[in-house]
Formats: structure tokens, C-alpha cells, sequence
């Protein structure tokens, strides 16, 4: 219950001052709002943030989340279950009541994540980020699930011991289910989430919300969230001001990772940004400098100098051909999806948070690679059907199927995903020796059992390639591994370095990757040849109709890397100058024509 605390808040401030952040920590924000206000914030809340292990959260919990302010008995202070002007339904001891299983209210406290995971997948630093995440009630946690806050109607479907609600929206311009704590907590859930918006700005385009109608999440950097929830939190923010519970769960939390939730520091700032503002009807200036590199058979990368805006560029639309392709919140972006041997003219637009859009910056042609025989198509695949093994145990297991042998350690084989699957203890699953080399591998992979969210690591030929990251719910799709890109023979690994998780495996492909195309490439009917080959003297000569027309010659070598780019090569003569070039195999590309050719 509510007490006179000034002699406690004094020893308690006193205890906490080596976690107070330097008096210089918001430098820089003074006369700042809106957008350029919340990109400065994102800067010093980003800086320093040290990112910490889901399991991490329990440990924070014993500074970050004690109630020193109602009860005063360092019991969880769990915002599901306090009541702030009378006796608390029940409490949790720290560490004690961990989740845990539960059925009922007061079994045990989780760890609550007042922007849900799934939005951003469980990734880190959010899934870990104590700043947004708070120690609650298991089953009040789990009634709220995903659902946005708002204000619930006159029909409740739960309420909570402490007055906590789960139904259907009064928020106005939202009419889904929402979860509506209690008075005293609503300024603690609306700043919550504007540190969520302010911290992961740059992200909030690729979390899953954004592909919804409803919900909490914006699509942009700024406002960040739907106006619907904006304007409800604003009004939250305003009835319910920072208590002293919060000033000090903000401290230990700087104390716990290095930075600081800014809304509680400084209220004022939450109007500073999402306040009335001036209408924004000044476009951004046009990007500069587009240039293109490192082509593949179906990617380009683009750079370019940034645009200007006088609040703020929110991104880049990225065109080729006239056509959007993508989207990019910085100065660079890999074009995907390309067709090989093809040219493309890029531009970028870009735009403010206001949708204004800048003018077209300068266009910048780029050219695929040839295709690769056989590559980047299906190659390999292992649906783990026919393993076989006694349920219920861990073991070595080896089956072959496709004439590839798979060997998986310490593992399970009475697992399903999409059918069965190969469950990885403290093991790894490893193949034969493949041929055809790897160009990209996708796989489903879900946690069993219980455990926390993590990666697996893929594997060839013994180097990294990259992770497949998994959670405890069945994927629908597998995830990919691109630009992996290893020619000859491979052997893929995929290992589980968190020896206490259990991890199924399904749906098992991967593509080819081949040297780039060995036969000439043509884009007309005109004949070309390259003579001699092998190379002599440094000199490769090409004969066929048009040479003058050709506007430029690139030279790769076999992994794809560009090695020289030759401006009108055949003006004056059909002779190419290979000084330079090392012993091996190179693939001659122009705008007519591509084709091997060998040094000796």
C-alpha cells in the first residue's frame, strides 16, 4: 500500500548514486523537438546500450524491479498485481518465485515484454532490453499475450486480481482487443513503449507489426507507432506522471546496461516530439553520388551521399528500371531479385517522415553477372523422413537419403515441424562431402521443450556462414542463408552452440554455386570469339560485328569479384591489354557478350 517514504527515498537515492548517468548524458538536446529531438535521443540511448542475455533478465530484476515503494518489502513490484492503495493480492520473493509453470494468478513472475517479442522475433538487444521489459504476474503475462495497450470497454473477457484488463477496444480509431492496466502503471506502460520507439527507430519498418492493420507499431522512424496508440499513450503519459519507482528502476537499469529511458528523465520530452508541430511541407534535397559495385547473378549493391532535409530523411526508395525494388533507411542497399547478363539504370527517391519525396538523385547503370550453370537453383535438399530411432533418447544417428550421408550427434529423432524432424541436443548434424558448391541454404528450425530463444550456426567447409535464428513456435517458412556463394566440393555443419536448448530441423535445401558462365552469352545474333585462349602476351583479341559499339568491358575472376572496368574497349582497335592480370580463369563481360578466358 501507498506509505510516506521520504526517509526510505533518501537512503534509497543515496544507495543508487553511483547508477545516476553522467550530468552530460542528454547533451545536446536543448531546443530540439520532433523528429530531430528523437533522433538525438536515439543516438545517446543507442550509445552504450551493452546488450544482455534474455536470461539476464532475472538478474536485473533483483535492482531494477523491488518494491521498496508500497509495500517496502523488496517483493517483485509487478504492475499486474499491485494494488497501490491497500494489500496486494499476493507477492513473489525475488528469485524464488521464478516462471516456471503456472495455472492461476500468483504462481510465479515472467518476464514481460511490454512491446511484445514477436513483433521483432525475439532478436537481440530488444529481447533482452530491461529498459521495456518488466517482471510480472506468468498469468496475467500470458492472458495479455501481443495484444496493444488501450482502453478496455464495459465487458472485460479477464480482469486480474490487481484491476488489470484484457477485451475489446474504447480507444478511439482501434476497435481490436487490447490489455488495459491500472491507473497507477499507465504512465509506466506509455513511456515503456516510447523508449521501445526512440531506441529501435531504424527497425521498426522490418518488425512483423508492420505488416498489420492494427496493433501498436508504426511503419516509419517517426511518429513510430499508429496515431491510434500514439494519442492513447500521449494521454496516459500526461494522467499518470513519473513516480519515484520509476526514477529508480530507471537508475538501476543505466547501473545494469548504460543507458537510460529518457521519458522518465525528462517527461517533457514526449510533447517536445509527438506534440502538436508545425506541418512539414518542405521536401528533402536529392541524394547524390549513386554509385554501383559488386555485381552478382542477381544482386547489385547501390551507395550514395546523403540527402537533406530541415527535420529529418526518414529513407530511400530505391528504383531500377523505373521500378521500385526497395527500401533503405541508410546510404547503402544490395538490390535483389535481378536477372543475370542484364543492365539496369538505378535511382533513388528520398523522403521525410511527412512523405515528402525529394527529387530523383542521379542515375548509376549496373550489370549482373552471367547466370552460373545449374547454380542458384534447387540443388540439394533433406526432409529427414527416413531417419529412424528409438523415441525418447539421444544419440548418434546416421541415414543417408539423395546419396548424401547425414551424421547428427546427441540427437532425437520422434520430433516433428512441417513432418519429422532431426532434434540437435549438444550436438551438430553434418554431411557428406556434397559437389556443386552452396550458393544459399534455408532450413526450418523450432525449439522443443522449453529454453530460451538463440541461433543455430550453419556452417561450410568448417567457416560460418551464418545463423538460423528460432523460437519455441513452429516456423511456417524456412529461413535463408544468402550469398554463401562456395564452389567444388562442401560439407555443411549446422551446430547448436546452447547446449541446454533442444532444437528441431526440417525442410533442409540449399542451391548450387558454380563458376560463372563458361560459354559466351549473347544479346543478339551477332557471333563473338576471344582468340587466344589461353591468353599470349597479355593481349586478348575478340572478333565480331559492332566491336565500336561496345560501351564498356568488365573482368571478373571466378568468385564474382570485378577486377577492372574498361570504358569503349574496342574504339580504336578489337585488342584488350591484360597487364596485371595473375594466372588463372576470368570471365570478359560487355553489353553484347560474356565469355571465359584463361592466363597463363
Amino acid at each position: 500500500m501507498k506509505r510516506i517514504l521520504s526517509f526510505f527515498l533518501l537512503s534509497f537515492a543515496i544507495i543508487f548514486a553511483s547508477a545516476q548517468a553522467p550530468a552530460t548524458y542528454y547533451d545536446g538536446t536543448a531546443g530540439l523537438t520532433g523528429v530531430a529531438l528523437k533522433n538525438k535521443l536515439n543516438q545517446i540511448i543507442t550509445n552504450g546500450h551493452q546488450a544482455k542475455s534474455y536470461a539476464g533478465l532475472w538478474t536485473a530484476y533483483q535492482t531494477t524491479d523491488r518494491d521498496y515503494f508500497y509495500e517496502n518489502d523488496g517483493s517483485v513490484l509487478d504492475i499486474y498485481s499491485e494494488n497501490p492503495t491497500g494489500t496486494d493480492p499476493y507477492n513473489f520473493t525475488i528469485g524464488t518465485n521464478q516462471c516456471g509453470q503456472y495455472s492461476v494468478e500468483g504462481n510465479c513472475y515472467n518476464r514481460e515484454h511490454i512491446v511484445p517479442q514477436s513483433l521483432f522475433d525475439e532478436a537481440s538487444p530488444m529481447v533482452a532490453d530491461v529498459n521495456f521489459i518488466r517482471a510480472t504476474d506468468g498469468k496475467v503475462n500470458g492472458m495479455r499475450s501481443n495484444y496493444p495497450f488501450g482502453k478496455v470497454g464495459t465487458n472485460p473477457s479477464f480482469t486480474s486480481q490487481n484491476g488489470s484488463k484484457l477485451g475489446t477496444s474504447a480507444s478511439a480509431g482501434y476497435s481490436g482487443i487490447v490489455f488495459e492496466p491500472i491507473d497507477a502503471f499507465k504512465g509506466d506502460v506509455a513511456r515503456m513503449i516510447f523508449y521501445f520507439v526512440t531506441r529501435y527507430q531504424s527497425q521498426l519498418a522490418g518488425f512483423t507489426s508492420a505488416n498489420g492493420t492494427g496493433g501498436m507499431l508504426g511503419t516509419t522512424a517517426f511518429p513510430g507507432l499508429q496515431t491510434w496508440e500514439l494519442e492513447q499513450l500521449r494521454a496516459w503519459h500526461a494522467a499518470d506522471p513519473v513516480s519515484p519507482a520509476e526514477i529508480s528502476r530507471n537508475n538501476a537499469t543505466y547501473e545494469y546496461q548504460s543507458n537510460k529511458n529518457p521519458f522518465i528523465d525528462h517527461p517533457e520530452f514526449v510533447e517536445l516530439i509527438w506534440g502538436s508541430q508545425v506541418p512539414d511541407s518542405q521536401a528533402p534535397t536529392a541524394a547524390t553520388n549513386l554509385t554501383t559495385q559488386n555485381p552478382t547473378a542477381s544482386t547489385i549493391s547501390l551507395s550514395w551521399t546523403a540527402a537533406t532535409d530541415n527535420i529529418g530523411v526518414a529513407g530511400y526508395d530505391v528504383y531500377a528500371n523505373g521500378i521500385l525494388k526497395t527500401t533503405a533507411s541508410g546510404t547503402t542497399v544490395t538490390v535483389q531479385g535481378l536477372t543475370p547478363s542484364t543492365t539496369y539504370t538505378f535511382y533513388v527517391i528520398a523522403r521525410d517522415a511527412a512523405g515528402n519525396s525529394s527529387p530523383q538523385s542521379n542515375s548509376a547503370d549496373g550489370t549482373t553477372l552471367a547466370g552460373q550453370p545449374g547454380g542458384n537453383t534447387s540443388c540439394g535438399t533433406e526432409n529427414f523422413e527416413t531417419i529412424t530411432g528409438a523415441p525418447n533418447t539421444y544419440a548418434t544417428t546416421i541415414w543417408t537419403n539423395n546419396n548424401i550421408t547425414w551424421t547428427a550427434t546427441d540427437a532425437r529423432t520422434d520430433q516433428t515441424i512441417s513432418g519429422k524432424a532431426i532434434t540437435i541436443r549438444n550436438g551438430s548434424l553434418t554431411s557428406s562431402t556434397i559437389s556443386g558448391g552452396i550458393g544459399s541454404i534455408s532450413l526450418k528450425a523450432q525449439l522443443k521443450f522449453g529454453g530460451d530463444a538463440g541461433n543455430l550456426n550453419v556452417q561450410i567447409n568448417g567457416v560460418t556462414a551464418g545463423t538460423i535464428a528460432y523460437t519455441g513456435t513452429a516456423p511456417t517458412v524456412p529461413i535463408t542463408i544468402n550469398n554463401i556463394n562456395v564452389s567444388g566440393n562442401i560439407v555443411i555443419k549446422i551446430v547448436n552452440p546452447i547446449t541446454t536448448n533442444r532444437v528441431a530441423i526440417d525442410d533442409l535445401t540449399w542451391t548450387c554455386f558454380g563458376a560463372l558462365g563458361t560459354s559466351d552469352v549473347k544479346k543478339d545474333q551477332s557471333e563473338f570469339s576471344v582468340y587466344p585462349n589461353p591468353v599470349k602476351n597479355n593481349e586478348l583479341f575478340v572478333k565480331g560485328e559492332n566491336l565500336s559499339k561496345i560501351s564498356k568491358a568488365q573482368i571478373y575472376d571466378l568468385s564474382g569479384k570485378l577486377i577492372e572496368v574498361i570504358e569503349n574497349p574496342f574504339k580504336n582497335s578489337n585488342k584488350i591489354n591484360l597487364k596485371g592480370l595473375t594466372k588463372g580463369n576470368y570471365i570478359l563481360k560487355t553489353d553484347s557478350f560474356s565469355t571465359k578466358f584463361i592466363v597463363e
